[in-house]
């Protein structure tokens, strides 16, 4: 399989099943929210330190040195919301599964093939927590997690668009 072809393989793999998450989610529960934010998070900083132990490239790179430093700083912001919401941590296994799933296959990779799939992957992650962070910015119950979703949007509208290009190129 050519390059192009399998990176297109592999784009059309994982948009396919975005379509439904990324135009039709409710809020989840205040619980649920923060175990999808702290996953996400969480994804977000050990991708980014895979990738910038196996990537050359540097659209890759500068996207994971980026991913790192927000979603590190995304990770506090949320603790501190969480404290002052009162709410417990709760997981949420969809997107446990998705990013537990794209760190072994992101493991399994090496050079323009893990460039491939760390780009399928972020776009796969990023589209879920645009809709997620916008269904709860609108309608979750908590409102320092609420502010929290809603200070959190644009910059993972900004990374959506980022995993665009990179799956693109």
């Amino acid at each position: 399989m050519t390059q192009i072809a399998r990176r297109t393989f592999l784009v059309a793999v994982v948009v396919a099943p975005i379509s439904s998450v990324a135009f039709a989610a409710d809020a989840l529960p205040d619980s649920r929210f923060v175990g999808f934010a702290e996953t996400v998070n969480d994804f977000e900083i050990k991708s980014g330190q895979l990738a910038l132990t196996k990537s050359s490239n540097e659209l890759v790179r500068g996207y994971a040195a980026r991913a790192i430093a927000e979603h590190t700083a995304a990770a506090q912001s949320l603790s501190r919301n969480r404290s002052e919401a009162g709410v417990s941590m709760a997981p949420d296994e969809d997107v446990r599964r998705i990013a537990e799933d794209a760190m072994v296959r992101l493991n399994s990779f090496g050079g323009a093939e893990f460039d491939s799939a760390f780009a399928a992957a972020q776009l796969r992650v990023q589209a879920a927590t645009v809709a997620q962070y916008g269904a709860y910015s609108q309608n979750g119950q908590s409102g320092p997690l609420r502010r929290y979703a809603q200070e959190m949007l644009p910059k993972q509208e900004s990374f959506l668009e980022y995993a665009r290009r990179l799956a693109m190129r």
